[in-house]
């Protein structure tokens, strides 16, 4: 574990924080997944009551398969398209990577909004 990893509260904050950012439990047989959303887009979803806490999150497909052979701590998504999103266990790196990682997932999908909401969202 990494020292002062990041809690499931920082991480729910964090995300939160990202401008324009809602929270949803949009799955009735998994009402502990968290989807953490942006022009009605998913960055990021965690089952925040989990341990240890991992958050999938949207890459870059080269850079995903980058991190997968640096960091142990982060592998394939387990849910969706395995190329396009990674799976990340909070505890085992250090905060900021793991905060950098959600800025770079949020940012992906903002650039994938439409002009006129990326200009809402003040990310021209």
């Amino acid at each position: 574990m990494t020292p002062r990893a990041l809690t499931a509260a920082a991480v729910r904050s964090y995300c939160l924080d990202q401008n324009g950012t809602s929270e949803e439990t949009p799955f009735p047989r998994n009402p502990g997944l968290t989807v953490f959303k942006v022009g009605g887009k998913i960055f990021a979803f965690c089952a925040l009551e989990e341990t240890p806490l991992k958050i999938a999150l949207k890459c870059d497909p080269e850079e995903a398969l980058r991190l997968r052979e640096t960091h142990e701590a982060i592998a394939p998504g387990w849910h969706l398209n395995k190329r396009h999103w990674n799976t990340v266990t909070v505890a085992e790196l250090p905060p900021r990577m793991v905060r950098e990682l959600i800025e770079d997932s949020y940012d992906l999908v903002v650039a994938g909004l439409p002009k006129a909401e990326r200009l809402r969202l003040d990310r021209p």
